[in-house]
């Protein structure tokens, strides 16, 4: 027989096992993502591959997405499809750059930048005739993809700094750069695109310091082998991908655009994710060549 002592015991817990659950349901309920529907966005590179699927789900979650892309048909197309708006847009340029932020501005307070847009030129330092690589090759990498990307998320942060605070922290925006494994692993011929997303990793603090003042977050994001449009399409594609995917450590296939979206939209929308570098790569570790 249980005694009344047991029973005041066990309601004793039961009472306090409910106010834990709670406790902590009042807890997750007051720490709310970062809420972003009647904002704007930026998707660099938007018009296709990691910027696409980027511009997708950032729409998908109640944002106007200016798609800032050389594309004009492919960009056109995708901003029609998600509601949004495409600016034709060289990155590198300080004009395309302020055009693409002030479009979204004049849809709704701009609360995040995805710098997708960027490119390889691949050549060894010195090639099979010792002859050295081209200086204006690896000058133009670096151009597009590391400056390219500081142009953007500089004019991009300046408009976020504008804005309304959205919380009691005084969060207004967030910025993911797109870097590349080959900043780590990079392999034979890849001085260039290495520097280049290098220089992104290297910044990525430092600059979510300053902009800490601002209430901006700022991440990046190294993409290991992912399957976007470069590779092109066809039996033949398909084959070299699958030998490709071998490499990778778990699961053995390349990524899909979308997987890689899913950790841009957590890096935006996550208040507590800030001045960090994440590979999202499958655990690949890229050989020399």
């Amino acid at each position: 027989m249980i005694g009344a002592d047991s029973l005041r015991y066990n309601s004793a817990l039961t009472v306090s096992a409910e106010l834990l659950v709670t406790d902590r349901i009042e807890r997750a309920c007051s720490m709310p993502r970062m809420n972003l529907e009647g904002s704007s966005a930026i998707v660099t590179g938007g018009a296709s591959g990691i910027g696409e699927a980027s511009a997708r789900q950032l729409a998908d979650l109640g944002s106007r997405v200016v798609i800032a892309d050389l594309n004009e048909q492919r960009g056109q197309a995708v901003a029609s499809e998600i509601g949004g708006l495409f600016v034709k847009c060289d990155v590198s340029s300080e004009e395309d750059g302020a055009t693409a932020v002030a479009a979204a501005s004049e849809m709704g307070p701009v609360r995040a930048l995805v710098n997708s847009a960027g490119l390889g030129r691949a050549s060894r330092t010195v090639d099979r005739n010792n002859d050295p690589a081209s200086q204006s090759d690896f000058d133009f990498v670096i151009k597009i993809n590391l400056l390219g990307s500081f142009n953007m998320l500089r004019q991009s942060a300046a408009a976020m700094a504008k804005t309304d605070a959205l919380d009691a922290d005084g969060t207004k925006g967030a910025i993911v750069n797109m870097a590349s494994v080959a900043a780590f692993d990079g392999q034979i011929g890849q001085a260039a695109y290495s520097a280049s997303k290098g220089g992104i990793v290297g910044m990525t603090l430092p600059i979510a310091r300053d902009l800490s003042a601002v209430g901006v977050r700022v991440n990046t994001i190294a993409p290991g082998l992912i399957d976007t449009p470069i590779y092109g399409e066809g039996e033949q594609s398909d084959q070299f991908k699958a030998h490709l995917g071998q490499s990778v450590l778990f699961p053995k296939r390349l990524g899909s655009a979308e997987e890689l979206a899913f950790m841009v939209t957590e890096l935006i929308t996550n208040p507590y994710m800030n001045g960090e570098v994440i590979r999202v790569d499958g655990g690949i570790r890229m050989p020399p060549k």
